[in-house]
């Protein structure tokens, strides 16, 4: 059964110089926390679209912030697909490749400026009372740029897999992003639940067997067994509530 439900922010302590890193942290979790990048952990929303806006208007292609809503969750393939539009077939497959290294130059100089201050309010916190109640945390993204960006908003040692665009090419809703996860961590998928903030997240992480919070408007992500309006809104108890007891 779904439900709306805003939480208070977890108490605020985070990750520290001296905590262990993750590689020499012993693998002996039961349950796991699988997150979603984009929307959930930083918002580089306004990032893709003011590089999707400078290729647009590169090649003379309407784009507005409507069009890109709906690039959530996709693959840089099939984000230029949509962006093209009608234009598609006007282009061969090298300009298409060369289209989107442009793209993905013009977003990975924005992501050099992003710092800690990046990511969301309350996040590292919840991570470590995650990461205190025995989970195992992993990041499964679309986004073939997500360690970059885990690097350079200080989360990267805080999770004990990351898996992107590169590990599992096949874009959401398709699960595989998230059985990849899972794998990594070692724990089955019944015992994982996934936070999205896009409506192919959630349908991914249905499709793998795993419990989902979502985050944002109910028509976006309703189809989660919880929905939170913001990633603040996360709780690390609740979130564990949703797996079963081991």
């Amino acid at each position: 059964m779904r439900e709306t439900a805003p939480f208070d922010q977890p108490p605020a302590f985070g990750f520290r110089d001296g905590d262990t890193p993750v590689e020499n942290r012993p693998m002996k979790a039961r349950r796991a926390v699988i997150f979603d990048l984009d929307g959930v952990l930083t918002d580089t929303a306004e990032l893709h679209y003011l590089s999707w806006q400078d290729v647009a208007t590169d090649l003379r292609v309407p784009y507005d912030r409507a069009v890109n809503e709906g690039l959530r969750g996709l693959s840089r393939e099939e984000s230029l697909r949509i962006v093209l539009g009608d234009r598609w077939g006007e282009f061969d497959p090298a300009r298409r490749a060369d289209i989107m290294r442009v793209k993905n130059d013009r977003y990975l100089a924005r992501v050099a400026a992003m710092t800690p201050a990046d990511a969301f309010d309350g996040i590292p916190a919840l991570l470590d009372a995650l990461r205190n109640a025995g989970a195992a945390l992993a990041v499964a993204s679309s986004s073939r740029n997500a360690r970059a960006v885990l690097e350079r908003i200080g989360l990267a040692a805080a999770f004990d897999a990351v898996v992107d665009g590169n590990d599992a090419p096949r874009s959401k809703p398709d699960p595989q992003v998230f059985t990849a996860a899972a794998a990594q961590l070692a724990v089955p998928a019944p015992r994982c639940v996934v936070v999205e903030d896009a409506a192919a997240g959630v349908q991914a992480a249905r499709a793998a067997g795993m419990r989902v919070v979502g985050v944002g408007p109910a028509e976006r992500v309703g189809g989660a067994d919880l929905v939170v309006p913001t990633p603040a809104s996360l709780r690390a108890d609740v979130l564990l509530a949703l797996l079963p007891v081991v």
